[in-house]
């Protein structure tokens, strides 16, 4: 996600909160240490609890992995079926494993069914090896990809997400992370729904029991040690919504599945998204001074989604504000005004507008004739 986007996504949940805290729908009782659940179509927070404090995330770690060597792939730096020799320090990690062997090739494929399907740390090491020549340069560039992200409670000590000193994250920080790598790798994805994996002889089941137990589950990735508790990255798609919940420190497996599977199931139920206006979709047309039309249209440069307890959306009305007198130059894309989004006297949402077109400076006389009526205006 982009600085810009993700500004927009934040601004519009921060305005949605502020309208819709008076009116507050209550999530089940989540038994674990901090929770989060996210609208990726709103980028709004449905629920959340301690979603900033920062904890171990243990193997949730992998998913900023993934995504580094994600880019490596579609950078031409790797290939699925590039043959990656595995070192003796890879297959000795501890943890869980792929149960590699030390000097053997093996795909980037395999690897990476071995790193999201079976958590495995030895193949985790042997891609970081292979993207960055060590775990430590690797480690750099999933701290590089954090900041950029704006995941601003994590940070990386390894690939693998073992315990140590200054390896922390948050519920919302993995979300953050899990919205990106669905939307940034569609066609990497797919991974985290694969149920199992056999490798060496020995199959292994993906951790994320409700990838059985929820049809619409399809991802996205466990994590577990003494001191995090039992992590989990959920996300489920029904219909065009798509919720990421995130549960991170519950005490036991079952937990972690069963709290999951309320906060996305409160998620779908007592909340509605929908989409209020489409990329490009003019809402005004406003007069501009000093350029070589005499109009402006003014909308968005993105779709806009809009997340309300169910049965909120009814008596919600639009209120325009441009940034009146407009005056050429002006740039497509350059903010025009606010599109505030309320019921009553409450404010549910406010959206930046934006011009959709360019319109130039005009000639030397339309200028200066606009100068004239811009100063009896």
């Amino acid at each position: 996600m982009t600085r810009p986007v993700a500004a927009f996504l934040a601004a519009l949940a921060l305005a949605f909160a502020a309208g819709a805290a008076a009116q507050p729908v209550t999530p089940p009782p989540i038994a674990a240490r901090a929770w989060y659940l996210l609208d990726t179509l709103s980028g709004q927070a449905l629920a959340a609890q301690s979603e900033d404090d920062r904890f171990e995330p243990a193997s949730l770690t992998k998913l900023m992995s993934a995504y580094v060597v994600f880019q490596a792939m579609r950078e031409g730096k790797l290939a699925p079926g590039t043959a990656v020799k595995v070192t003796p320090q890879a297959s000795a990690v501890g943890g869980s494993r792929m149960f590699l062997e030390p000097g053997k090739p093996v795909t980037v494929a395999d690897l990476l069914q071995g790193m999201a399907v079976q958590s495995g740390n030895d193949a985790t090491l042997a891609l970081a090896d292979a993207v960055a020549g060590s775990e430590a340069a690797f480690v750099g560039r999933m701290n590089a990809q954090a900041a950029r992200l704006g995941l601003r409670n994590t940070h990386f000590a390894n690939a693998t997400g073992m315990p140590a000193p200054g390896h922390y994250a948050s519920a919302r920080d993995m979300a953050t992370l899990a919205a990106a790598l669905i939307r940034d790798f569609p066609d990497r994805y797919p991974l985290y729904a694969q149920k199992e994996f056999t490798w060496n002889g020995i199959t292994q089941a993906n951790r994320n029991r409700l990838l059985w137990l929820d049809p619409t589950v399809d991802g996205v990735k466990t994590g577990f040690t003494e001191a995090a508790g039992y992590c989990l990255v959920a996300s489920a798609k029904r219909g065009e919504r798509r919720l990421l919940a995130v549960v991170m420190g519950a005490r036991t497996d079952a937990l972690r599945m069963s709290e999951s599977q309320k906060l996305l199931n409160f998620g779908f139920l007592a909340w509605d998204t929908r989409r209020l206006y489409r990329k490009g979709e003019v809402v005004a047309s406003a007069e501009i001074f000093k350029g070589t039309r005499a109009s402006l249209p003014v909308g968005f440069d993105r779709d806009v989604w809009l997340s309300l307890p169910r049965e909120r959306f009814e008596g919600l009305r639009a209120q325009l504000t441009t940034l009146q007198p407009f005056v050429a130059p002006y740039s497509r894309g350059q903010k025009a005004g606010i599109m505030r989004l309320a019921r009553g006297d409450a404010t549910v949402a406010e959206v930046a507008v934006v011009a959709l077109d360019d319109v130039p400076a005009g000639g030397f006389l339309s200028r200066g004739w606009d100068t004239i009526r811009l100063f009896f205006r």
